[in-house]
C-alpha cells in the first residue's frame, strides 16, 4: 500500500509499506493491506512504518490519517526531528 506523510512545510515520506503504526487519539492502531476506509486524529507520538528494507521512524506533533483503497494520507502538524 502507499503511504504519504506530509506537513504544512514539505513532503516528509512517500512510497510503498507493508505495514504502518499510528497514534491514535484513542489509542495505537495499525494499517496493514486492504485495510477498511478509516479517518482519524493523531496525538503526539511515533509512527512506525515496515517497508521490505525494514523499520522507519517518525514523530508527530498530532494531525489527522485517512486510509482509503491501500493509500493513506497522514495531515501531521509538524515531524519532530
Amino acid at each position: 500500500m502507499y503511504l504519504e506523510i506530509i506537513t504544512p512545510d514539505k513532503k516528509v515520506f512517500a512510497g510503498e509499506v507493508d505495514a504502518a503504526q499510528f497514534p491514535g487519539a484513542n489509542g495505537s492502531f495499525e494499517v496493514l493491506d486492504s485495510h477498511a476506509p478509516l479517518i482519524s486524529t493523531m496525538e503526539r507520538g511515533r509512527i512506525r512504518i515496515t517497508t521490505k528494507k525494514g523499520q522507519e521512524f517518525f514523530t508527530v506533533d498530532g494531525g489527522v490519517v485517512e486510509v482509503l483503497n491501500n493509500k493513506i494520507i497522514v495531515l501531521a502538524e509538524s515531524v519532530i526531528e
